[in-house]
């Protein structure tokens, strides 16, 4: 960031920069249009300014001001996150907490580590490995994603089959509230402590309820033997059902991932390409992990089940660096739409495993439906579906056209009781499709506990929830000059 003065009369942006400095703030126009989307591109709003903290105090004391005055204001991780979570709609003060990105803290006598928000979430696991540990929760983006981000979102990953998402492995969150007041909770790693699970409720809950200045996570010890298998498949069903077929055996793989054919075309295409057939309908990307005895069955029982299900081809990683690249290719999925179309939507539906063939069917007919092509890569072990809508922003019609698509899946998701989203959040490219799954009364609950933390609603206001009906009040962020 260059060094320039300050050169503005208005009394925000000078009171702002005496609490972070005036080399840690930006409030040009050229300055800010880095600042006016998220990974959700198809909105963008410029905001008021952005202050870069280094600390929590500076972080608290930018609250403070900004509910001392009415401005509204919103936390920024590496903005990486896919549902508009981030975008400063009400012109807001965005805090940018990237420039708190220490590892603080590291016990592996009890597992666990604490990091400020800042830091990324591929890093922590690169930190402790050498010592034969690791952090989990691996989302695609992990390389560059940050955990305070990931615990805005209570993101997920390709291994959350077996070992759970962003909640299920945080222990403590230092937490400054919407009236610039910081507050401790959890950390000491004390398994189900009395009264109301506000770890639980602060996860996930996409930066409406306060900012996360520090973050106490468990880590996990490697496990002692790990497989991987790669199997091709000439129809969507079979791949479908081998899923399925797989969870009811009793087997509880670490990931289970699924790309169809376009996906495939894609990650063929970018820039870890393996090989994958072109003509192939389906792939699954399997992987065991645990003690060494016994993971040999498993790996045979998987492959029992996929020939039972007419796999073309089915193959066991025979080195570390055959399983890393098929990984990689794996985990360039989103990214590599970019060499096979212009611009693409992802969703991010949750469905019952046994739904699969139905609902896979219902996207290719909403594709054809909308003229768009609807490409699938997913966590096929635990539902959780990625259809990518891939169009063209510059084409008339083409995004309304993806967003209806888009809208269109994840009803479908809903129609045969899953969710609306299992890793990505709401923020707003999905808050009216919270109708999809809560009723009026539903969603007003949840709303009056935001209240509860965040009543004048400064804070990342227009994310999450519905816009109201007119029976039910909710407050806006006043806009300030």
């Amino acid at each position: 960031m260059r060094k320039r003065p300050i050169a503005t009369n208005n009394p925000h942006i000078q009171a702002l920069a005496r609490i972070v400095g005036e080399t840690a703030i930006l409030y040009r126009k050229e300055d800010l249009m880095a600042y006016d989307c998220d990974g959700f591109t198809v909105h963008r709003h410029l905001p008021r300014a952005v202050v870069f903290p280094n600390s929590t105090e500076q972080v608290a004391a930018v609250v403070k001001y900004c509910h001392e005055h009415d401005l509204p204001f919103l936390a920024r991780g590496a903005g990486t996150g896919l549902s508009g979570g981030a975008i400063p709609l009400n012109g807001e003060v965005v805090i940018s907490l990237t420039r708190m990105k220490r590892l603080l803290h590291v016990d592996l006598e009890n597992r666990r580590a604490v990091v400020e928000p800042g830091f990324v979430n591929l890093k922590l696991t690169n930190s402790v490995a050498h010592r034969g540990y690791y952090y989990a929760p691996d989302p695609s983006s992990q390389y560059c994603c940050t955990i305070g981000g990931n615990v805005a979102e209570n993101a997920g990953g390709a291994h959350c089959l077996k070992y759970g998402v962003t909640t299920n492995h945080i222990l403590g969150l230092e937490v400054v509230l919407p009236n610039g007041e910081v507050i401790e909770i959890g950390g000491n790693g004390v398994p189900d402590p009395p009264g109301y699970d506000l770890l639980g409720l602060l996860t996930g809950s996409e930066g409406t309820l306060g900012i996360v200045t520090k973050i106490t996570v468990r880590l996990l010890k490697n496990p002692e033997a790990k497989q991987t298998v790669l199997a091709y498949f000439d129809e969507v069903e079979d791949a479908s059902q081998t899923v399925s077929d797989i969870i009811s055996a009793g087997i509880v793989p670490a990931a289970l991932e699924m790309m169809d054919q376009t996906a495939i075309e894609a990650v063929e295409a970018a820039a870890f390409p393996v090989g994958h057939p072109k003509d192939i309908a389906a792939l699954l990307l399997i992987e065991v992990d645990g003690i060494s005895a016994g993971i040999d069955e498993q790996i045979n029982d998987i492959l029992t089940i996929c020939r039972r299900h007419h796999v073309r081809e089915v193959k066991v990683a025979q080195s570390e660096e055959e399983r890393a690249r098929w990984w990689a290719n794996r985990k360039t999925g989103f990214g590599a739409m970019g060499a096979i179309s212009p611009d693409y939507l992802v969703q991010d539906g949750v469905i019952p495993r046994s739904r699969l063939p139905e609902v896979l069917r219902e996207i290719a007919d909403i594709s054809r439906k909308y003229g768009l092509r609807i490409a699938n890569i997913f966590h096929a072990g635990d539902g959780n579906l990625h259809p990518l809508v891939l169009f063209d922003a510059s084409k008339p019609g083409e995004t309304e056209r993806a967003l209806a698509a888009g809208s269109e899946c994840l009803k479908a998701c809903a129609a045969v009781g899953g969710s609306i989203t299992g890793e990505h959040g709401v923020g707003i490219e999905k808050k009216e499709e919270m109708r999809f799954i809560f009723t009026d009364e539903e969603i007003l609950a949840q709303t009056a506990i935001r209240d509860v933390f965040n009543p004048k609603n400064l804070l990342n206001a227009g994310k999450l929830f519905p816009t109201p009906g007119r029976c039910v009040e909710t407050k806006t962020p006043s806009t300030v000059k």
